[in-house]
């Protein structure tokens, strides 16, 4: 029967040779299978055929809790720990050091979910002016304040509002968009008041002088040379808006996150918002009430007698 040391070395000996991971990743895995091992012996076991899937799960619990001469290992950490002992036991039943896989069920702990960057009305309002006004006779920012607030009146991903195409608005009656997103899957989103103005501004007055003398382009929002707007591009018009507006920790993503959480803080269902943001499924979307009933949180604190003692 194998020795859980002697099996630790071959491990590693294959990931150096077979493997070629780096020197780094190999001295963590050797650092997380040696106190592996440490562990099994102190419960009296040395060999493969000893250990079964209990002390792996065992072992895991360990590395969350900490003991006297380790402190507590980050989510992260712990999983990482674990990907190493799965691989140790899955190379020992292939290389028939082993007849079982007591690892096998034992499934890295699955890190925090984080929670998406959103800002406050009144920030998202000093980006918007920070772009530029409906008012204003420059087209570059026309568009500018165009795409922000299309951005935050639908929802739209960046890749969305830059592969956005003229036919694909109506800004008649009842105005809407069609956005085209993940698997090429199509939805219809509102447009708000506000975007609607912004847009109409822009179609008007500021697209005409950025297609001057150029080749007709049936993008929306058009770049300084006429062409479709890219991601890159409409990722440094928000990034400049937010660099004036002084809001710090601003990403592509941010307007979208923005518009969910201040949709689901006004009382919308959450499966409406899922529809709007066209995510497959509604656990999807859920991550954003976690925003919100944090939220929650600090006004029941901050208003009720009795929430503070």
């Amino acid at each position: 029967m194998t020795a859980v040391a002697g099996a630790v070395r071959e491990y590693l000996q294959y990931l150096v040779v077979e493997r070629g991971l780096s020197a780094n990743t190999v001295e963590s895995y050797q650092r997380d299978l040696r106190r592996y091992a440490e562990v099994l012996a102190a419960r009296g076991k040395t060999r493969l055929g000893d250990v079964g899937t209990a002390d792996v799960a065992e072992f895991l619990v360990a590395l969350r809790t900490g003991d006297e001469e380790h402190p507590p290992l980050a989510t992260s950490s712990a999983g990482r720990a674990v990907v190493a002992v799965r691989g140790l036991h899955a190379f020992a039943l292939k290389q028939g050091l082993a007849t079982s896989d007591p690892a096998r069920a034992v499934t890295p702990p699955a890190p925090p979910k984080r929670l998406p960057k959103a800002i406050s009305v009144s920030e998202v309002e000093r980006l918007l002016d920070a772009a530029g006004s409906t008012a204003s006779g420059e087209p570059r920012e026309l568009r500018d304040r165009a795409l922000l607030e299309f951005l935050y009146g639908t929802g739209a991903r960046i890749s969305e509002a830059t592969g956005l195409d003229v036919r694909d608005l109506d800004l008649s009656q009842d105005p809407s968009v069609l956005l085209s997103g993940k698997g090429g899957k199509q939805r219809f989103v509102p447009v708000g008041s506000y975007a609607v103005r912004a847009l109409e501004a822009y179609l008007v007055r500021g697209r005409p002088a950025l297609a001057a003398g150029r080749r007709p382009n049936g993008a929306v929002f058009l770049n300084a040379r006429g062409g479709r707007l890219t991601r890159q591009g409409a990722w440094g018009v928000l990034g400049e808006a937010a660099g004036r507006s002084g809001i710090s920790g601003v990403s592509p993503h941010t307007l979208r996150h923005s518009f969910a959480t201040h949709l689901l803080d006004g009382g919308a269902d959450i499966r409406v918002v899922q529809e709007l943001l066209g995510h497959a499924s509604v656990t999807t979307t859920q991550v954003y009430t976690l925003v919100t009933v944090d939220k929650l949180r600090e006004v029941y604190a901050a208003a009720h007698p009795r929430a503070l003692g």
